[in-house]
């Protein structure tokens, strides 16, 4: 009877991940579903659509957050996205640090599948720095932020902006109470530089973070911290110089703007689509090319145990290094006189196939439901995936079963593929081996 008790109460850690995501959606939907969070009544579809988002920081929402919701949903909507950007798991430990209660072992593997550790030693000291390094960040943010938007808005307004959009940045979620987002300031360096540095961070991922704290030379760093800092340069740096490049003359974007916000709005709108979702632009009238590397961003995301989705940075790096492996004939992808182990290379291809079936079903799925060109389609279900938030007008326009299938391919995205397969499924290491035999490929 004993082992039986045991048995029934144990639960796997990424059940108890998704399980807490979709409490928090269900508590949010609830709330936002009260005649006081709103200014004019939502359908309960709504409601889901915006929590869900909200949960997993994506940003997408169906009517402008700034007018439809009082004060109140807007503070249901700050945080449900902190709570969904650190993880509620976090919360509930921290609280339990707090009370001064022993965190127990089923704990410490909670926390240690949510920020993707190899063991649960040191797992409650990490939480306690990842909540101090948050706090600390966002409050240096928020005086920033409220300093500059004082003379604009006064003491009050202006500390209640920056308390939500420094949030919303920190978090990736994308959310703004202005109706258009931040298209007016995208030549305000201030507000460009402190949200775009608060969705890097954010998006580097809390070990990344906590590496570079305890260590302060580039020798020192994990193979992880490396990929994820240098990738990081080198990916929007290229991002940023494409979309000026591409965009430089479309005068419903760069056109007509000044060199310097041509510069400054091309590096923002470079960085946002690894899941972050703000926008200075109207991606609406962006050109297609532009629309198609945006996607390409979006799919790729940022970084492990961060408050950013997608498939990651780092697991396609992995990618692209043992690609080249193979074209090199070495044995195992290497970088910085590190080699990377063959199942961390089989579970990146795992990741990056099945968000590539995800995401072309749930297209395909929209395209039958809704009555809306392709690429927009595209361009939503991409940015629900990598939790992003940007969209090219439609989100509006979807019907009740396409919010419905959005709000999947949020949660998916949030909680990663491969811990939805394990939920699905429960893979058992076999035994035995097959004798090998020849497969043609290629």
């Amino acid at each position: 009877m004993r082992n039986i008790k045991k048995k029934s109460f144990k639960i796997s850690p990424p059940l108890v991940i998704a399980g807490s995501f979709l409490i928090l959606i269900f508590i949010g939907t609830l709330c936002l579903k009260l005649p006081f969070a709103t200014t004019t009544p939502i359908s309960w579809t709504d409601a889901l659509f915006v929590s869900t988002s909200a949960t997993t920081v994506t940003g997408l929402s169906v009517f402008d957050p700034g007018t439809t919701l009082t004060v109140f949903g807007e503070v249901v909507l700050m945080i449900l996205i902190q709570c969904g950007g650190i993880g509620l798991m976090t919360f509930a430990i921290a609280l339990l640090i707090l009370l001064g209660k022993r965190v127990g072992l089923q704990n410490r593997i909670y926390l240690q599948e949510s920020f993707n550790q190899n063991s649960v030693g040191g797992i409650v000291k990490l939480v306690k720095l990842i909540l101090t390094f948050v706090l600390t960040v966002q409050s240096i943010a928020i005086v920033i932020m409220t300093l500059h938007w004082l003379p604009k808005f006064g003491f009050t307004e202006a500390l209640y902006l920056s308390v939500f959009h420094v949030i919303s940045a920190f978090n990736n979620a994308g959310f703004a109470l202005f109706p258009d987002n931040l298209i007016g300031f995208s030549g305000d360096p201030i507000v460009n530089i402190i949200l775009s540095g608060l969705f890097i961070l954010g998006g580097l991922g809390f070990t990344v973070v906590i590496d570079l704290y305890q260590k302060n030379s580039f020798r020192k760093w994990s193979l992880h911290t490396k990929m994820m800092i240098i990738g990081t340069i080198i990916i929007n740096i290229i991002a940023a110089l494409t979309i000026f490049l591409l965009e430089y003359g479309n005068p419903d974007t760069l056109g007509n703007m000044p060199l310097y916000e041509k510069i400054m709005t091309a590096y923002f709108q470079g960085v946002t689509p690894r899941t972050a979702g703000f926008n200075t632009v109207n991606y609406g009238m962006m050109e297609d090319p532009t629309l198609l590397f945006t996607m390409m961003l979006m799919f790729i995301g940022a970084g492990s145990a961060s408050t950013a989705s997608g498939i990651k940075l780092t697991t396609f790096m992995v990618v692209i290094l043992a690609t080249i492996a193979f074209l090199r004939q070495r044995g195992e992808p290497d970088l910085f006189g590190r080699s990377i182990r063959l199942d961390t290379v089989i579970r990146s291809l795992a990741i990056t196939t099945i968000s590539l079936l995800l995401v072309t079903a749930f297209i395909f799925m929209l395209t039958i439901t809704e009555k809306i060109p392709f690429l927009p389609l595209a361009f939503e279900v991409v940015s629900a995936f990598g939790t992003v938030g940007l969209s090219m007008g439609i989100t509006g326009q979807l019907s009740d079963l396409g919010e419905v299938l959005l709000c999947i391919v949020m949660f998916v995205g949030r909680i990663g593929s491969l811990t939805l397969f394990f939920l699905l499924m429960k893979p058992k290491k076999a035994n035995y081996r097959y004798p090998y035999d020849q497969v043609f490929t290629g």
